[in-house]
């Protein structure tokens, strides 16, 4: 009991008993560097489920909408000290959503010059805006024809202070700040920005249409990345360098090693052929002397196959990258799959970073290299 007392004293030093049943408290709330009149009666056997709790008409105020919450936590507070505790958090977040409801709105002429600035650009370019025009959203088509978004969060004392960008980029878009940074001046930085990435787009829009991407699924303007079908179970993942995007990307092949490794070699062997005038699949074609299955002969399910393991082509986002080596047998899996399955053999053992055991679908030798994160 008195090191209950002792902690309340030391959380609520403004609340003071004023009997010696200590069934009336009275005193001072603390929050946010406010402090509010309130006074709790206690029954005399002090449980809080019966106590009343009257406050300063301020203190009420600011309550308003949080009364159910308050009683509710009164009721099932184990002791005095436990209920204040509660009590300052409910008004932490009362006063908080009071100053947001009642913070003070731009000035006129954050709305006047807003208005005019989007007149000059031409309300075409305008897709949204909130109600109190704090988030614009606007478009702009680069020289190939593809519609972009800039979603710029204006702040109260715009244009004094330069709002937030939000691009899908796959660089960082910084803006040249101003004193004035205008959304004019901003968006003329965004369609210069646009057609320096007009090549890389070029680039990745022709590999999406011509080839079968097997991830990601649905590539935002921001991804640099393809995994790219180039038989049955096997494939080549390549990372584009936005600012150089007809140069040899990184490549990292996956599938069976009869399959793959062939393709290795010849990578090896013909990369003096790569052209950087030339667009990247056509070097590619080129350097790996292949011609990649086409979209408009073949189905994805021509070249890729469901796990052998859990029956499914997508896990957590993930398709299946691990194929048996032998060649009579091709089955894929998803590494976490193969990993929990040789992780549950008997005859599986393991060296460094790489498993071996036997493959679940004809019982020849399978390894799996684990990647640095753990499947």
């Amino acid at each position: 009991m008195e090191e209950t007392e002792a902690s309340l004293l030391h959380q609520c030093p403004l609340l003071l008993p004023q009997n010696r049943a200590k069934t009336v408290y009275e005193g001072f709330i603390t929050a946010q560097g406010r402090d509010f009149h309130i006074k709790i009666l206690l029954p005399e056997d002090l449980q809080l489920k019966n106590a009343r709790l009257l406050c300063s008409w301020q203190l009420r105020t600011i309550l308003n909408g949080y009364h159910q919450i308050v009683q509710q936590r009164m009721k099932h507070s184990p002791d005095l000290m436990s209920f204040m505790m509660e009590l300052k958090m409910v008004l932490e977040v009362a006063l908080k959503n009071k100053q947001e409801i009642h913070a003070l709105p731009p000035p006129p002429q954050f709305y006047s010059s807003l208005i005019e600035e989007i007149g000059i650009l031409g309300w075409d370019k305008l897709v949204s805006a909130d109600s109190c025009f704090s988030t614009v959203k606007l478009k702009a088509e680069d020289a190939s024809g593809r519609e972009h978004l800039i979603t710029l969060k204006l702040k109260a004392k715009y244009p004094a202070e330069s709002p937030d960008c939000s691009v899908d980029f796959p660089v960082s878009f910084s803006v040249s700040r101003t004193p004035q940074s205008s959304i004019i001046s901003i968006y003329s930085q965004f369609l210069a920005a646009l057609e320096s990435l007009k090549a890389f787009w070029d680039v990745m829009d022709e590999i999406d249409e011509k080839t079968w991407v097997l991830e990601p699924e649905k590539p935002t303007r921001s991804a640099t990345a393809r995994r790219i079908a180039v038989g049955h179970n096997a494939s080549i993942n390549i990372e584009v360098d936005p600012r150089h995007p007809t140069m040899l990307p990184e490549c990292c092949f996956l599938g069976a090693d009869h399959v793959v490794k062939p393709l290795g070699i010849k990578l090896s062997r013909n990369i003096h052929l790569w052209d950087p005038e030339n667009t990247l699949l056509q070097n590619l074609k080129d350097v790996l002397e292949i011609d990649f299955p086409a979209r408009t002969i073949l189905e994805k399910s021509d070249f890729s196959m469901d796990c052998g393991i859990c029956y499914a082509f997508q896990l957590d986002g993930a398709i299946p990258d691990q194929v048996c080596d032998n060649p009579q047998c091709g089955q894929p899996f998803h590494q976490i799959c193969l990993y929990e399955w040789l992780r549950g053999l008997q005859t599986s053992r393991q060296s460094f970073n790489i498993l071996f055991g036997e493959c679940p679908y004809c019982s020849k030798p399978i390894t799996l290299k684990m990647s640095g994160r753990k499947p």
